[in-house]
């Protein structure tokens, strides 16, 4: 890999990373209603996703999309049905504090990292990415363990710039926001891009 194609792999990734999507609107919701620190955990596990299906692409994820399209078709609809719930319970919750967790949203990491794997793992774009764009910098078939450490890095880091970046601006506006009447406008309005994320997911083919 190049210079080149690896700084132009490295900002595809960053804009890819802040593209609207499921994900997207995931962190949105959550930093909106809970704040920074609470989007960390889900954009670790959005990054352990992809890093994850990045190394299924080079070992040949095309094919598996391909004999395990329903399998892939299961995940993609529990992933949209997860997001439909956390929709729900973001629509319906009351008035917080900072200090307290937002409704659906776990205060484990572990378990935040896991919505957030879960989340991303069942998106479709997130998989026709590594499979259509990532041959287009670099051929899978010659990888050696040199070049997949540097791509996984470029990843990581796009990754990180990226849904960081989303999560700091979402965080910010809900600084804005004090009153309970603002608060329950933001969780309602942050229950509502879950459930716009879900629809999104389940009519993705």
């Amino acid at each position: 890999m190049t210079f080149e194609s690896a700084a132009t792999y490295l900002l595809s990734i960053f804009l890819f990373a802040i593209t609207p999507g499921p994900g997207v609107f995931a962190l949105i919701a959550t930093g909106v209603n809970a704040g920074f620190r609470r989007c960390l955990p889900l954009a670790a596990g959005m990054a352990i996703s992809d890093v994850l299906y990045l190394l299924l692409a080079t070992f040949g994820l095309a094919t598996l999309a391909e004999h395990w399209g329903e399998f892939f078709g299961v995940v993609r609809i529990m992933g949209a049905l997860y997001l439909f719930y956390l929709g729900w319970k973001l629509w319906t919750s009351p008035t917080q504090s900072d200090e307290m967790a937002a409704p659906g949203v776990s205060s484990s990491f572990l378990a935040g990292a896991m919505q957030g794997f879960l989340i991303s793992a069942s998106n479709p774009k997130v998989i026709l990415f590594y499979i259509a764009f990532l041959p287009t910098f670099i051929d899978l078939d010659r990888l050696g363990g040199s070049s997949l450490t540097l791509l996984v890095g470029l990843t990581v880091i796009g990754l990180s710039g990226g849904l960081g970046l989303v999560a700091a601006s979402a965080a910010r506006a809900r600084r804005v926001f004090r009153s309970s009447r603002a608060q329950r406008r933001l969780n309602r309005g942050a229950g509502s891009l879950m459930i716009g994320a879900g629809v999104l997911l389940a009519a993705k083919s």
